[in-house]
């Protein structure tokens, strides 16, 4: 197959050389979720050689993101209303003041990936070296098992991060967090459940417990199709490819039917914005999910919320999370830190 992000003129040069020989990868939509779990399974089992996963692996995370001066620890808690277990990595400067806090829900398409994977681990620590603390939410995956065992469709993952983030609120004192300054922030899928749990938080009439919503690269319509023309079409295939995308069949094919907001937060009305604390969302512009991440925006502003947008030019989807260009990650850890602090 092409590889689309090598031969593109508007991608970041570095980014085109941690992708020289990344093979593309193919796909294929699946009507059922059992189907697409054993083929997740699969190839989750397959070698990992010459693939976005081996990139990520083959990192220097420490020299990108030090653990100095940082303390890391997690927490146990129980989720609700299903008593699972998940945990919390906790990363904290060494500071005596509490401190406001960057709550972070990982990306994977609510389907995969770990937050004690080494780039999110990394990641959190780039953050809170910028002077926050950064709670990463271990919640449950729908499609491929993290540290947590179970799988499970939503309302699983979403319940797990509202659960999570209720209990960092809760015990802000413990944690040396300022509770009148936690922030929920989160890429791809994890800006999905960003939305939601503001959303959810709203609907329990506790959305003024957290300050803002930062949500990068929001993957919240649930299904796409060439009629959409625009991102999806323009950036198909450059590193996602949402013609095959399986997201509303592996998350729950009935809440997306349903047009549930809060598992596809792309169906929310006006209405349903309403209320929210500000919002900032960022987009990559050689994502095919841009679009909708400003389309978004736009309807938070016509709902009155206090939002604002950023597209960062010459980026793929979640460049920032993946840390091969530091810079970029750098500037970007420093604005969400700021968006919990200010």
């Amino acid at each position: 197959m092409t590889n689309k992000i090598v031969e593109d003129p508007r991608i970041d040069p570095r980014i085109k050389s941690v992708f020289a020989d990344v093979k593309a990868s193919g796909g294929r939509k699946v009507a059922r979720r059992e189907d697409l779990l054993a083929a997740m399974a699969a190839a989750a089992a397959a070698p990992q050689d010459n693939t976005f996963g081996a990139v990520l692996e083959n990192q220097d995370f420490e020299a990108i993101a030090p653990s100095t001066g940082l303390e890391i620890s997690s927490r146990q808690i129980t989720s609700s209303p299903e008593g699972n277990a998940i945990s919390l990595q906790v990363i904290r400067p060494q500071s005596a003041e509490p401190l406001p806090c960057v709550y972070y829900i990982h990306g994977g398409g609510m389907m995969m990936m770990s937050a004690y994977d080494p780039h999110f681990t990394a990641w959190g620590r780039m953050i809170a070296a910028r002077g926050v603390a950064v709670v990463l939410v271990e919640f449950r995956n729908a499609g491929i098992a993290n540290t947590l065992p179970e799988i499970a469709p939503y309302p699983a993952g979403l319940n797990d991060c509202v659960s999570g983030l209720r209990w960092v609120l809760d015990n802000a004192g413990e944690l040396g967090i300022d509770p009148e300054r936690v922030v929920v922030a989160g890429e791809s899928g994890g800006g999905n459940l960003t939305i939601a749990a503001g959303l959810a938080m709203k609907r329990d009439g506790q959305a003024d417990r957290i300050k803002g919503l930062y949500a990068l690269c929001p993957y919240i319509r649930g299904d796409w199709s060439e009629a959409d023309g625009g991102s999806v079409m323009q950036n198909s295939g450059i590193l996602i490819d949402l013609l095959v995308d399986n997201g509303a069949v592996c998350y729950g094919i009935d809440a997306f039917e349903a047009r549930d907001p809060l598992a596809w937060p792309g169906f929310a009305s006006e209405e349903d914005l309403k209320g929210l604390p500000k919002v900032k969302i960022s987009v990559n512009e050689c994502d095919p999910l841009m679009d909708e991440g400003i389309t978004l925006y736009r309807k938070l502003l016509r709902a009155g919320v206090a939002a604002r947008c950023q597209i960062a030019v010459g980026t793929i989807h979640g460049t920032e999370s993946f840390l091969f260009c530091s810079d970029i990650s750098e500037s970007m850890a420093v604005d969400i830190a700021a968006f919990a602090r200010d």
